[in-house]
């Protein structure tokens, strides 16, 4: 299957000169490194890539080390087998990358998904941050009749090899990324929608993602989340039409000591306003 040429489709990639690619658990991986200071680790959630730091990354890196990978399987990092694009398969993985960098981040953030990662690795042990933050975090199961599908149909598309092409196919059609994109809640600059443009036409791209998500089980998080001891920020955008803003408030609920940031924008507010985002991550690392 199709994947991204990093010499053609990277050509114009966001923080170009930031990236490398690292071999770690069997996967080669696109990761961007920019800056000095305390290690902070940067995860996107499915569907997106590194791209999606493109304006947080650069104001972060005045004070730390950012550490920013494509997960398995998306942007310009290899997929591995199916069944490591699980929740728990790819919290290990993160985990032997931050090994094979040699990085022990003070500070981590992950948005949708990546938030679920990170959480993932804090109760596994694989890290220790300081602080935990949560951009718009995918940390519960999809409530009511989305839940019930969600999974179970991601499991059926990724049985037929010609999904991921249909899809990159239909991608393809005038204003189809940019209705994806409205789902979201977010309006992003013409750059950002680019970026999705091209990844969404990745056969390759698009199958790592349908896999993710057919593997994704979050009952066992949900479970553990209460013995979560890394202090955990929650930032919740208003109009996010992906994670809603209850989601923050019923985690907060359940993990001791957890705060919540509200903020204007939708599922992708940190593409939206970098600048408040890392204003945010920097109050809270100071505390």
């Amino acid at each position: 299957m199709a994947e991204l040429n990093w010499n053609t489709d990277g050509a114009d990639w966001p923080n170009r000169a930031a990236s490398r690619f690292v071999e770690a658990a069997g996967i080669r991986w696109h990761v961007q490194r920019m800056g000095a200071g305390p290690p902070l680790l940067l995860l996107h959630g499915t569907g997106a890539a590194t791209h999606s730091w493109r304006g947080l990354l650069p104001i972060l890196a005045e004070h730390y080390d950012v550490i920013a990978p494509d997960l398995p399987g998306h942007g310009f990092t290899s997929s591995p087998a199916s069944q490591r694009l699980s929740l728990p398969g790819m919290a290990a993985d993160v985990g032997e990358l931050l090994r094979k960098l040699d990085a022990t981040p003070a500070i981590v953030a992950g948005h949708s998904a990546g938030a679920a990662i990170l959480a993932r690795m804090c109760l596994d042990g694989r890290i220790a941050p300081n602080l935990l933050v949560s951009l718009n975090g995918a940390l519960l199961p999809l409530s009511g009749f989305a839940g019930h599908l969600f999974s179970p149909l991601a499991k059926l598309l990724v049985m037929n090899p010609l999904v991921p092409r249909l899809f990159a196919w239909q991608a393809s059609s005038p204003g189809a990324v940019e209705r994806l994109l409205d789902n979201t809640g977010s309006r992003i600059d013409a750059a950002g929608i680019a970026q999705y443009r091209r990844l969404v036409r990745s056969p390759a791209h698009v199958a790592a993602a349908l896999r993710m998500m057919a593997n994704w089980q979050l009952e066992p998080l949900k479970r553990d989340l209460p013995r979560l001891t890394t202090k955990l920020l929650l930032v919740a955008a208003s109009n996010d039409r992906t994670i809603t803003p209850d989601t923050a408030r019923r985690v907060a609920a359940m993990v001791p000591g957890a705060v919540v940031e509200r903020v204007a924008g939708g599922h992708l507010a940190h593409e939206e306003q970098p600048q408040q985002i890392a204003d945010i991550i920097a109050k809270y690392a100071r505390a």
